[in-house]
């Protein structure tokens, strides 16, 4: 199927008037459905804005024909706990309970839950979590993270 960085190029300037931003573009099923996950500048997401980018981009898709075949478009939201590429978002993020795997251990901890209570000009890291019924902080670097995403809260 279609090379995806052209299928990008392609749809951002819609995203971008629909004010949203591009999370990833996937080919799904045999590469007969092709995703677009987006979000808002402030990581959320909602169904009438996914329906108006849908339209949006299907007709972009439909005028330029860059696929050349049958396919089915799907826009989404990346979900609820999705993975956090960009550690530089994370600034934009006051609060963000997350899902942090550590490279390094930290107290003894490879993986931890909790909030994100601050990230200080030297990239350093405070994190709320509970160990059982106490509240505790712990602090790490940005360099030390392996995997992030976000996380519900139950």
């Amino acid at each position: 199927m279609e090379n995806t960085e052209k299928l990008k190029s392609l749809l951002e300037p819609v995203l971008q008037q629909c004010g949203v931003r591009l999370y990833e573009i996937n080919w799904l099923g045999s590469e007969h459905t092709l995703q677009v996950s987006i979000m808002k500048e402030d990581g959320t997401m909602d169904l009438d804005t996914c329906a108006d980018v849908s339209s949006r981009v299907s007709d972009v898709l439909d005028q330029a024909d860059p696929i050349g075949s049958e396919y089915t478009l799907e826009v989404c939201s990346p979900g609820a706990e999705r993975e956090i590429r960009d550690l530089d978002e994370l600034r934009h993020m006051p609060h963000a309970y997350v899902c942090v795997h550590l490279k390094e251990p930290v107290k003894k901890m490879m993986e931890l839950t909790g909030e994100i209570e601050s990230i200080d000009e030297n990239d350093v890291v405070t994190l709320a979590y509970r160990d059982k019924a106490v509240l505790r902080r712990v602090q790490f670097g940005l360099d030390n993270i392996e995997k992030i995403r976000l996380a519900v809260k139950i």
